[in-house]
Formats: structure tokens, sequence, C-alpha cells
């Protein structure tokens, strides 16, 4: 019996497929015409291989939602205290008042703001700094840092305390017209001095810009409570009653937390920051009395080592990343090949985080909270996300992140001081490097 057509032809192996590479080429371009080039390039690879289950992990409550607003920072900084004050006050769950520092922020910010054009009235209106200065100077965005210096100052408040208005949750035009007026009363304290007004007049001129940014803010979110009763039904149904209490009393009694035992640490692999060395950012800051930003450049193996003993002794983690880059925002998949653009587009991308960093590519956008990771054979492979657009995103609000995007994306991690080896607590105590306001460093989560 003949065998011959059963093996493989030989010559089809050393086919010419060139004219079949340009239909498949041409079929590549009209789906990505007719579907966008994220449904052409999405990987279910990536989304199969993140399985949702941790070797540790932290229970959390309920989903937040920034909705149409820049405070991601805050409502990670909030959502990691938000177990011990559920546990201090025998509740199921439990959520801080988000718009309360927010209030805050703004006001701190605008003082910021106008300390620093008091600071620059030598230079020139259109020198970098001056323009940097005017170009965003109350967004909605911040650094681990700044929210400390809020919970010093003024504590925390229950979510019922001083909910939500139209304007915490919708910012922009809110941040565009109080934006008006900081660079209307910047052009008035800069026209003063140059008539001859000293600092003691332009100070006083400031504390009445301040006084009535107060009350600009008071009409988009609300007056902040100096002091209130709380009511609440703990886990077994009995109502509670709690007065007299101020914000900062709050915070302290029902978290136990001491903000500043908490460092900042970055990887930026950069040649202009060696690793080891603390860096503080100029002009990055909203509280004018309050800690400086400071980071501690360390390896990315280093980083994640801090990450997760914090993480098996039961505490979540703050962390800064760049969400836009290989996320799937619906699916809640954060993987460097979730995405296989270059396949689609039949190019390449081949840019590491350095070079990403040094030419404006990516930058810190967003902050979350890590609450689980998948250790196997004692390595990390994924991790688990807490994240604040609401349930709708994701695994009902929790995006699964793999390891090898935490090594390209992720900037910035928050843990405790006791969980830094020997190692980076003597280099904690090296003076900063001070970077200039527009370096990739200084950008803000606020996604």
């Amino acid at each position: 019996m003949s065998k011959s057509g059963i093996s493989i032809d030989p010559g089809l192996l050393n086919h010419d497929f060139s004219n079949k590479t340009e239909d498949m080429s041409e079929v590549m371009k009209q789906a990505i015409i007719s579907n966008g080039i994220e449904s052409v390039a999405f990987n279910s690879n990536a989304r199969n291989k993140l399985q949702n289950n941790f070797s540790h992990e932290i229970k959390s409550g309920k989903i937040t939602s920034q909705e149409k607003s820049g405070r991601c920072w805050m409502f990670a900084g909030l959502n990691l205290y938000r177990k011990k004050a559920a546990e201090r006050l025998n509740m199921e769950d439990f959520e801080f008042s988000q718009n309360y520092p927010m209030f805050f922020d703004k006001l701190e910010k605008a003082n910021y703001f106008l300390e620093s054009v008091l600071r620059t009235l030598d230079e020139e209106l259109d020198s970098r700094i001056v323009m940097w200065l005017m170009m965003d100077p109350l967004q909605d965005g911040g650094q681990w840092d700044m929210f400390v210096n809020l919970l010093k100052k003024y504590g925390a408040v229950p979510k019922s305390i001083m909910p939500e208005t139209y304007h915490s949750s919708n910012s922009t035009i809110m941040n565009q017209l109080l934006t008006s007026k900081l660079r209307q009363w910047a052009g008035e304290l800069r026209k003063k001095y140059s008539e001859g007004s000293g600092l003691s007049e332009l100070r006083g001129m400031k504390n009445v810009f301040n006084a009535e940014f107060y009350r600009l803010l008071c009409y988009f979110l609300g007056n902040p409570p100096a002091g209130f009763d709380y009511e609440y039904r703990d886990k077994n149904e009995k109502q509670q009653v709690l007065t007299g209490l101020t914000p900062l009393e709050f915070f302290k009694d029902y978290t136990g937390v001491v903000p500043e035992d908490y460092i900042s640490l970055i990887h930026s692999p950069t040649p202009d920051k060696p690793m080891g060395k603390t860096y503080t950012i100029d002009f990055l800051g909203n509280v004018v009395e309050g800690t400086p930003v400071l980071y501690l450049n360390t390896e990315i193996d280093q980083l994640k080592a801090c990450t997760i003993r914090q993480l098996k002794d039961g505490e979540p983690v703050w962390f800064g990343c760049d969400i836009r880059i290989q996320t799937d925002r619906k699916k809640g998949i954060m993987d460097d090949r979730v995405f296989l653009y270059g396949h689609a587009l039949d190019t390449t991308f081949p840019m590491d985080k350095a070079f990403r960093l040094q030419y404006g590519e990516s930058l810190l956008t967003h902050a979350m909270v890590l609450t689980g990771v998948n250790l196997s054979q004692d390595k990390p492979n994924r991790w688990k996300v807490e994240n604040s657009w609401g349930e709708e995103r994701g695994e009902k609000g929790f995006f699964l992140m793999s390891d090898s995007w935490f090594d390209e994306y992720t900037y910035q991690v928050v843990v405790h001081k006791k969980y830094l080896g020997p190692d980076l607590q003597e280099q904690l105590k090296i003076p900063p490097v001070v970077l200039p306001p527009w370096d990739p460093m200084g950008s803000l989560a606020g996604n």
C-alpha cells in the first residue's frame, strides 16, 4: 500500500507565504480599524495565567469608588486603616470620609502654592519654575507623605460625618475655578512685590486669600467638622453612640496608627538616582510646615521583600504605579503582555523601565493597595490589588497583577520601618538629594 500523501510534503516547508503575510496584514488593519487596538491585541493567555487565589491574602472591606476625581492616593491611604477601625469599633465594615481630607488637601495646597509664589518673586514670570508652579497647582493627585501630613494635622472622620458631595466626586470644574483664583492671586502678589511691597504685607494679602479660598471650598465640599458624635450599629446589631469626638482623636484612638512610621521605597533605575540613596522633591507638597516628600531608592527585589514581609504580617501595602500601561481596566488585569501591541502592529516597543522614565514614556500615575501575594518556592508570581474604581471593574473591584508587571510599572511602595532590613535602615539616615519638581519621581498619583 502506498504511503504517498500520508506525511507532510517537504516542499510545504519552503513555500513562499509572502502574499499570505500581506493578506494577514490587511486583515489585521481592518480588525483594528473596526474594533480598536486593545480588542485585537488582547492576550487571553495573560488573563488565564493570573488565577485568583493567593498563598497570602488579607480580607478587605467593600470596594470604594473615587468616582470622577483623582483622589486615588487618599482612598488607598484610608483603605489601609479601615480594617483596624472596623475591628476597634466592632463593625463588619467601615469607611472613612474621603471628602474630609480632600477639603484640607485643597486648602493646604492653596497655601503651599501661594507660599511658593512668594518664594519665587525674584524669578521671571516665564522662568521654568514659575511656569511649572502655574501649570496645575490644585490637582487632585498626591503622594504618600502628603497624605501623612493631612492625617497628622487634621485626623480623619467616618464617611457619614462628612459624606461625598457632587464636586468631591466630580472635581474638574471645581478645580478649574479654584485654580483660576490662585493664578489671579499669584498675579496680584507679584504685582505688589514689583511695586515695592515687602513680605510682611504680601503675607497679609495671602491670609486674606486663604480665608476666601476656605469660603469657596465650603460651597463645593461642605463645612468640615471640628468635633462630632458618631452613631452606628456594631456587628451584633447593637446601637453604639460615641460623643465629643475630634477628628484627630478619632483617627488615633480607632486605628492606633502612627503614620510617620511608614516609609516610601521607590524603584527608579535611572543613572541619575543611585540605589541606596534618599531623595526629596523641591516645591512638592501640601502642608507647608509638614514633612517633606522622602523616598529611598531600592532594588526591585528589596522593595518586594519588604512588601511581602508586611503582607505576611496581615497588613496591606499602599503602592504607586503607572496604571495607564498594559492594564485592562475593565477586566482588572495588570500584565506586561496583556496587550500584544507589537504583534498586532508588526513592530516592537523595546524600551526598558529606566528609558521609559527618562524619556517621559512612563511615571507614577495611580495609587492602590496590595492585599495579597502568591508565593511559589518563596518567589512572588502574582499580586492581588484593591482598587478604588468601584465594583464594576475587575473582580468586583479587585485587580490581578503579574509579578513581571510589578517589575516594569510599579515605582513605589509604603511599608512600616520595622520591615526594612538593617541596610535600608542605615540608608534612611543619609541626607536626601533634592530633585527638581519636574523629575519623574515628582509625579502625583491622581488617576
